[in-house]
């Protein structure tokens, strides 16, 4: 039972895998692989998976309040910073625009707001991206991508804080956000292969006789230290730079590095706040303000008395 389960879910991963280069060659970033190979997107050493196709490092901003109320709807903005002018090669080796992806790992509880409770300017704010949950069991983990990253380079996610009262998960403490995101495509297959945006090295050492244009890109064969020849597919869209008679050794690179993306995360807090706290905050600071007051005053009216007692 647990075999035929396996083998399901593989063929479900390779057709989704099919189906996704199908639809689109444009598609940079995709989180139903995450989805359905990892339960949890976030590793026990803190990295979130996506790190591990997306290789390269870049930065990423959230910004959400430090603080919020029991129920209530709010915003929190991820931020994929980069050269709108970038072009990164796609999976038929053209050239084309990057997409960008998100990942937010909220506290237990916490979830996507409801439709009919987002405001019409938070609705504006989310326009083109489809944020959806991670799994039916992770509510608290949203993703969302591929999608253009001409228009979102900002992301806002419309979140919905738990009420305490009625779920007994939920505390009146600081909780952490962890989000990642990443801008283009990955330098690795969920399959394990090397995708075409990576830099391509020689995998023998010797001499270059040939490079040969083909349907998949270029085949260049290598001349070893054996007289024995070996051919090396390099994939569309790179650029070779390695020519007919170079010696070379193995490990040198025979493109250009053509990966303009990457992968980042960054965290942050938040405090599910009690009202009733806030309320006591406040009167017990208006308490000890009007004691201070009286203090002064008092202080003054046993200085009047006191002087009066002197000139008396």
């Amino acid at each position: 039972m647990n075999t035929t389960k396996s083998i399901f879910k593989k063929l479900t991963i390779c057709f989704s895998f099919f189906l996704a280069f199908s639809v689109t060659q444009t598609a940079n970033a995709f989180p139903i692989y995450a989805q359905q190979a990892y339960k949890s997107p976030r590793e026990a050493n803190g990295r979130i998976v996506c790190a591990n196709c997306h290789l390269a490092q870049k930065p990423v901003e959230i910004e959400s309040p430090s603080a919020v109320l029991p129920d209530k709807v709010f915003e929190a903005e991820v931020k994929i910073p980069y050269n709108l002018t970038s072009k990164q090669v796609l999976a038929n080796g053209n050239k084309g625009g990057l997409n960008v992806g998100a990942i937010v790992i909220l506290p237990e509880g916490f979830k996507l707001a409801p439709a009919n409770r987002i405001s019409p300017e938070i609705k504006g704010k989310t326009k083109g991206a489809f944020i959806a949950p991670y799994s039916p069991d992770n509510e608290n983990i949203l993703v969302v991508g591929p999608i253009s990253g001409d228009k979102h380079q900002e992301i806002t996610f419309p979140l919905l804080s738990p009420n305490p009262e009625t779920n007994s998960k939920a505390q009146y403490i600081k909780y952490p956000i962890y989000v990642g995101a990443n801008r283009g495509r990955g330098q690795v297959n969920p399959s394990g292969e090397k995708t075409n945006v990576n830099l391509y090295a020689a995998e023998t050492t010797g001499s270059i006789k040939s490079i040969t244009k083909v349907d998949k890109g270029f085949e260049v064969s290598i001349l070893d230290n054996n007289n024995e020849i070996k051919n090396q597919l390099i994939p569309a869209g790179l650029n070779v730079l390695a020519k007919e008679g170079d010696q070379i050794i193995k490990d040198q690179p025979l493109t250009n590095d053509p990966n303009v993306g990457g992968f980042g995360q960054t965290e942050t807090e938040i405090v599910l706040q009690n009202a009733g706290r806030i309320t006591g905050y406040i009167a017990l600071s208006f308490a000890i303000l009007l004691a201070q007051i009286s203090f002064v005053l008092k202080k003054k009216q046993f200085e009047k008395v006191q002087a009066a007692e002197m000139n008396f």
